[in-house]
């Protein structure tokens, strides 16, 4: 899961997103101050043996 995070001076305001492409289109688009997370879940098959 991909996330962005937008800091303005009232709030924050987050985006979720499934793909990271998606995540980098809509990260260009917005205006502010913002980070781009990728959210990595220790039960995800990835870390299973």
């Amino acid at each position: 899961m991909w996330v962005i995070t937008l800091y303005s001076i009232d709030n924050i305001k987050m985006y979720e997103y499934e793909k990271e492409e998606e995540a980098v289109e809509a990260f260009k688009k917005i205006q502010g101050t913002k980070i781009l997370s990728e959210i990595v879940y220790f039960n995800d098959p990835c870390f299973l043996n």
